[in-house]
């Protein structure tokens, strides 16, 4: 009995004994991933002491942030949808709806200027909107991507998870250069080559970047007052409509706008566009939430259901108000939808979203008819009707639909008075801000190399006049 226990008494020590010693490697093999590899002996000779004033001496290390691998796909696969919307789903839409013989200078604009702002987001436009805190620009400290290499991560929506900051990159490099393409269809068939590429430099730089900042980058003026704008309602559609809307009025009217047949020379391609434009829009959306997680499906099916709702509600509305419900019509209304849902995708649930997509649907066909005669503006491609009244209305929806009591996803104490004016305050200063840049923008392009075609050019075509080819055999 005695040497039982014994054997008890010394088996108790050597567990506590053990157990103490468990507890003051601990902190050492947390702090360090070069203790996990020394000797044991050596950690066993640590003092007590010590290992109780080493985290007062040494703040413990940081968690590690995560890098999902997943995530890292999901927005490959994200950037890759988008570039397809531009190339050549935007390019295809737009060039349907033109006459055939300026369908290759379409393209050749949407394809060029889309180049051209990657490579400028690259050399300084990722610096300036997301290089650093500012009320209205970041800095210049990420110049020629300085500073950025593979290990470089750049933060998401939920703390401690990351994704590496060169998809970041590319990711917004096709937001930026998707939206100076938009702006193409409003003066679309009477441009310059040349003055369409120097115009989107200068409006690039002084107005695609500081709306961006102040909607999503540090420090941002609507960031901080709260503005809801997941994937790019003011940001891309409002600030390009603008753009494009100022453009149409400083260009004029096409010769012989309002007199002579310009219908679209193929419907079949602007719904291959449509159709492009769609697929590609659930990266453009989904993807905005940075992690292929819940959030990402709650924007995918919203993008889904809301433009399916704007097809449905522009088709009905054209059959009712023309007796007719046409192709033109139903493409128009799923870019209607996709557009007003863009701001809303990762808010609102998909009840919202269905009205959201409704009233954009209805609300974008006047845009197209009834306002755009109001306007006064050969806006070619309808560019202001289908953007700028579908981003006002879902940037102001956001603020609406956002509401728990909606199916949305705000705070307990969400207010939709409150994100109403706030939306509207983004809507106002998008609309303002672009249009004075772009005022001044075309003003100086037109001086420095002018920003029509002649009349001879305009009425045989750009095709031939400005790129020497032709989209179609003679």
């Amino acid at each position: 009995m005695k040497k039982l226990l014994l054997s008890l008494t010394l088996g108790i020590g050597l567990v506590l004994g053990s157990g103490v010693a468990m507890a003051q490697a601990a902190p050492a093999a947390a702090t360090a991933q070069s203790a996990a590899s020394a000797p044991t002996a050596e950690a066993a000779a640590v003092p007590v002491a010590a290992t109780v004033a080493a985290p007062e001496a040494a703040p413990a290390a940081a968690k590690a942030p995560t890098v999902d691998k997943g995530d890292v796909a999901w927005m490959m696969v994200s950037t890759i949808l988008v570039i397809l919307m531009v190339v050549p789903g935007l390019a295809l839409f737009y060039g349907g709806l033109v006459r055939s013989k300026n369908m290759l200078s379409v393209l050749m604009q949407v394809l060029v200027v889309f180049s051209l702002i990657s490579v400028l987001w690259a050399v300084y436009g990722y610096s300036l909107a997301f290089g650093g805190s500012g009320l209205i620009i970041a800095n210049l400290d990420k110049l020629f991507l300085s500073g950025v290499t593979s290990a470089s991560l750049a933060d998401t929506f939920t703390e401690g998870v990351k994704i590496p900051e060169f998809i970041f990159i590319a990711f917004q490099a096709t937001f930026a250069g998707i939206t100076c393409a938009l702006i193409v269809g409003s003066f679309a068939e009477r441009i310059r080559f040349g003055a369409v590429l120097m115009f989107s430099v200068l409006w690039f730089t002084f107005s695609y970047l500081p709306i961006a900042h102040m909607v999503w980058g540090s420090g941002g003026y609507l960031l901080g007052k709260g503005a809801l704008d997941f994937a790019g309602g003011t940001v891309v559609h409002i600030n390009a409509a603008m753009a494009g809307l100022v453009g149409a009025y400083l260009l004029g009217k096409r010769v012989g706008y309002g007199k002579e047949a310009m219908a679209p020379h193929s419907l079949t391609l602007t719904m291959v566009g449509a159709s492009l434009l769609w697929v590609g829009w659930f990266g453009f959306n989904a993807g905005s939430n940075l992690e292929s997680n819940g959030g990402a499906t709650l924007a995918f099916v919203n993008t889904l259901f809301a433009t399916a709702a704007a097809v449905l509600a522009w088709s009905g509305g054209e059959a009712l108000s023309k007796g007719k419900a046409s192709m033109l019509g139903a493409a128009s209304g799923a870019v209607a939808g996709l557009v007003a849902i863009t701001p809303a995708c990762g808010s609102v649930g998909p009840m919202g979203a269905i009205i959201i997509g409704l009233l954009a649907g209805l609300l974008c066909l006047w845009g197209v008819t009834g306002l755009k005669k109001m306007l006064g503006a050969d806006d070619s491609l309808d560019v202001f009707g289908v953007h700028g009244v579908g981003g006002i209305l879902g940037a102001l929806l956001t603020g609406v639909f956002t509401a728990p009591s909606l199916g949305g996803t705000g705070k307990a104490d969400f207010s939709i008075a409150s994100q109403l004016l706030i939306q509207a305050e983004g809507v106002l200063i998008t609309m303002v801000w672009s249009s004075v840049v772009a005022f001044v923008a075309y003003k100086i392009v037109d001086m420095a190399i002018g920003l029509r075609v002649s009349e001879e050019d305009e009425r045989e075509g750009l095709d031939i006049r400005s790129h020497g080819e032709t989209a179609y055999s003679r």
